[in-house]
């Protein structure tokens, strides 16, 4: 099998479409049609069957897709690390990190590493898991650093810091002139994550334990960071990171147990893929920074670019 004819497999089975794909891939639908039919002489099966206006994997097609990116990673993963032999700290690291772990420790992070090896180019997307976690997948991001989700196999997880989501509001604001309780809270306007955010369906569910009615939500914002602003000018109630919170911010904590939601931060990768000694060095910085605790010295390369598991 040629590499090519199942790098273009692989992006005609994303869009199950050969137009689309061969739009995107800037070659003719002709050129892809017959990449299919080689695949499909050299596997001995039907890879696509025709769906609506589309088409759709065979069961053999998902095999072959499945086997595809695998080799695509080993390839590419080879040529990182044959062109990293004798380069030391270098390379381009693509690490997805979710808001708050890019606003409270990605600079930090990055301030380091560059001071330790000033040839390293990053390139950071910022988002939440669910955006994340499929580019980690795809092999579009080389880590992930992210709240914690269930174990996964194929995916290895080192713990970072905790990260604890309160209920915040302008140091003004009149809750903090009478004694606090959910009630009290149910009694103001709320700004928040529209629902299915993972900080909101916590916060609906633990009204709905006190049976108590859901926050009354006026402003809606699918933006994070732009949260603790949006309190400071509103005088809404918010929920967001203890970061945002406290002395040098215009925000105050509304100090409730009920309404603490704790969550664990952690770097993500893929178990079998290769990782630069650059990658592995900000593995190392983002866990040395997790409470903002004394940057550790640089360490010595390992004998190996794959990254230790975690225990």
């Amino acid at each position: 099998m040629d590499l090519r004819d199942l790098r273009y497999f692989e992006t005609i089975a994303e869009l199950q479409h050969i137009g689309r794909a061969a739009q995107r891939l800037h070659r003719t639908q002709p050129a892809l049609t017959s990449c299919v039919r080689r695949l499909e002489e050299a596997c001995g099966a039907p890879l696509f069957e025709k769906s609506g206006r589309g088409i759709r994997l065979t069961p053999a097609g998902k095999v072959l897709q499945k086997w595809a990116q695998r080799m695509r990673f080993d390839v590419e993963d080879a040529k990182r690390e044959i062109g990293d032999i004798g380069r030391g700290l270098s390379g381009h690291v693509r690490v997805g990190v979710v808001p708050t772990a890019a606003q409270f420790l990605l600079p930090a992070v990055t301030r380091q590493l560059l001071a330790e090896a000033p040839s390293v180019t990053l390139k950071t997307v910022v988002g939440l898991v669910d955006v994340l976690k499929p580019q980690l997948t795809a092999g579009e991001l080389d880590l992930m650093v992210a709240t914690e989700t269930p174990a996964e196999p194929g995916f290895e997880s080192r713990p970072l810091a905790e990260d604890n989501i309160v209920v915040a509001a302008s140091a003004s604001h009149p809750i903090f002139d009478q004694p606090v309780s959910m009630a009290a809270l149910g009694a103001h306007r709320w700004v928040l994550q529209p629902p299915g955010a993972p900080t909101r369906d916590w916060l609906d569910a633990a009204f709905d334990r006190a049976r108590l009615p859901r926050p009354v939500v006026q402003v809606e914002s699918t933006m994070l960071l732009m949260l603790p602003p949006l309190i400071a000018e509103t005088g809404l109630l918010s929920f967001v990171s203890r970061h945002h919170v406290g002395e040098g911010t215009l925000l105050r904590e509304v100090v409730l147990k009920e309404t603490t939601m704790r969550r664990r931060l952690t770097v993500n990768y893929r178990a079998d893929s290769y990782l630069l000694p650059a990658a592995q060095r900000l593995i190392e910085l983002f866990a040395a920074v997790q409470d903002g605790g004394p940057e550790p010295a640089p360490r010595a390369r390992r004998a190996k670019g794959r990254a230790q598991p975690s225990r």
